[in-house]
């Protein structure tokens, strides 16, 4: 079975075409779907193994990076989302897509509650855009499908409200507990570090989180970004696979999709 996926397109996505083709090195059957044509019935999530909220500036950042997205989203496609969810398929959101996501309830899901707002993304500390790579390492003990066999990783971040921040102490500390985190950002030693390791200020280090199930993931950084090794800053002067490491994230999805559903 070839696993089918869905990339969200339309009004400011701007990353739906390298999140298909990372998909589709990893062996999807990968296709783009604009965003009016399953809030329109035209086509449904249920056609799909895995969904993909691509990066980009969804509605221009109107309001805030995500929010009206996550409204069209929420109020329109909801029940099939969670659905999507209870039928034991994957999403995944990057950048813009994780606003998303952590603005319409869907990360971090506790208690498999899909609605609440317990986290955000909000402007960077820096005030400023921040285009860079990080380096990451994956959070102790992580349920994460998509990044199984992933202990690091160097990935670019390009976006201006990336900072990770919790409602409250109490939801911090659950994220902590029950092993939500799953990529924190870190020095070249990989030892959390401030700015500009930390590049936005996220609350600890915090660069991508998942639900309960580890199936329902969202991250700042670009994994699709990196799918060849001429894209890491370093090529001309590194020996580096040819395959980028983000792939492997994408890779993951694909082969959980294939042995589960």
């Amino acid at each position: 079975m070839t696993p089918r996926v869905l990339i969200l397109t339309g009004y400011g996505i701007n990353c739906d075409i390298e999140t298909q083709h990372a998909f589709k090195i990893a062996g999807a059957d990968a296709e783009r779907v604009h965003l009016t044509d399953l809030t329109r019935g035209v086509r449904k999530l249920s056609e799909f193994h895995i969904l993909a909220l691509p990066g980009g500036f969804s509605f221009g950042d109107d309001i805030a990076s995500g929010k009206v997205l996550a409204n069209m989203i929420k109020y329109n496609l909801g029940e099939q989302v969670q659905e999507f969810i209870d039928s034991g398929r994957l999403i995944i959101g990057i950048c813009n897509g994780f606003q998303a996501m952590v603005k319409m309830g869907l990360l971090p899901g506790f208690n498999a509650d899909y609605t609440p707002q317990e986290v955000t993304l909000t402007f960077n500390d820096s005030g400023r855009f921040e285009d860079r790579w990080v380096h990451l390492k994956t959070g102790r003990n992580s349920r994460c499908v998509f990044t199984r066999g992933i202990e690091s990783i160097y990935l670019p971040v390009r976006h201006g409200e990336g900072k990770f921040v919790a409602r409250d102490r109490h939801v911090l500390a659950r994220l902590e507990k029950n092993n939500h985190i799953v990529f924190q950002y870190v020095d070249r030693n990989g030892n959390l570090a401030g700015y500009p390791h930390n590049p936005n200020g996220s609350v600890n280090n915090i660069a991508a989180i998942c639900d309960e199930t580890g199936r329902v993931f969202g991250m700042m950084p670009h994994p699709e970004a990196f799918q060849h090794r001429t894209n890491h800053p370093g090529w001309t002067r590194m020996e580096l696979p040819e395959e980028g490491a983000g792939i492997a994230i994408f890779r993951n999805a694909v082969e959980y999709a294939r042995q589960n559903l």
